[in-house]
């Protein structure tokens, strides 16, 4: 069965991906920071013995390389970075930026990311699928910006989508893929309170992830519902 590795499992999106890839028989290796609280994946885990749950803080060196001992050796067909932060929504403005926030959603949202994929990449070159995928945000795109605000996340998911773009260039040679993905407006903790479910938005980026050609689409930044995005 095929191998996918996630991070931020414990809810919303993470939850997610776990559920449905877990449905379709994958094996899925679902990560959070505190497995002890994540009541719902612990739920999910007992119905679908091919989940197992792993200590993961992306921004924690030793809990990396402590994952990477647990699954030394094992293939990991796709690499599904999920976890993130959105430390200023409705709060920071300009004049009164908190910037301790601001290099904390760097860490997680850029770095943490980065950081996954590079201590995987040998795990994700022994796989079949061979797939990196950072879910992202068209707050990322420089293009979109039409209002102001969101500075720390904007600007994280930006530099997330610039380091993933360059990753796709480095990658190819070696048959190894790089999907950038915006779930869409969820109605999540960290999403719109009027937007579109997590099932919907993981169905349709489960369902590019599922298609993706190396040649084709290494390198894309595109919605759940196939639309590109802009950078």
């Amino acid at each position: 069965m095929p191998d996918v590795l996630i991070t931020g499992s414990n809810r919303g999106l993470g939850l997610e991906w776990v559920r449905q890839y877990a449905e379709e028989g994958w094996r899925v290796f679902a990560t959070c920071r505190h497995p002890a609280e994540a009541r719902s994946l612990w739920e999910l885990s007992g119905q679908h013995p091919e989940v197992s749950i792993h200590r993961l803080d992306v921004t924690v060196v030793e809990d990396i390389r402590g994952l990477f001992w647990e699954l030394e050796g094992t293939p990991v067909d796709v690499l599904l970075g999920n976890a993130g932060v959105y430390l200023e929504k409705n709060v920071a403005e300009f004049g009164s930026l908190c910037y301790h926030d601001w290099l904390r959603t760097l860490e997680v949202n850029t770095m943490g990311t980065i950081r996954v994929a590079e201590r995987f990449l040998e795990n994700i070159a022994k796989s079949q699928k061979r797939l990196i995928v950072a879910v992202s945000s068209h707050m990322g795109s420089i293009a979109d910006i039409q209002d102001p605000g969101s500075y720390y996340y904007r600007s994280s998911k930006a530099a997330l989508n610039a380091v993933m773009q360059g990753l796709a260039v480095k990658l190819k040679p070696r048959g190894i893929g790089v999907l950038i993905l915006h779930p869409g407006g969820v109605k999540t903790r960290m999403g719109p309170p009027h937007g579109i479910s997590a099932q919907e938005s993981v169905h349709g980026m489960r369902r590019i992830v599922q298609d993706f050609q190396l040649e084709r689409d290494t390198g894309r930044f595109v919605k759940y519902d196939l639309a590109p995005m802009p950078w």
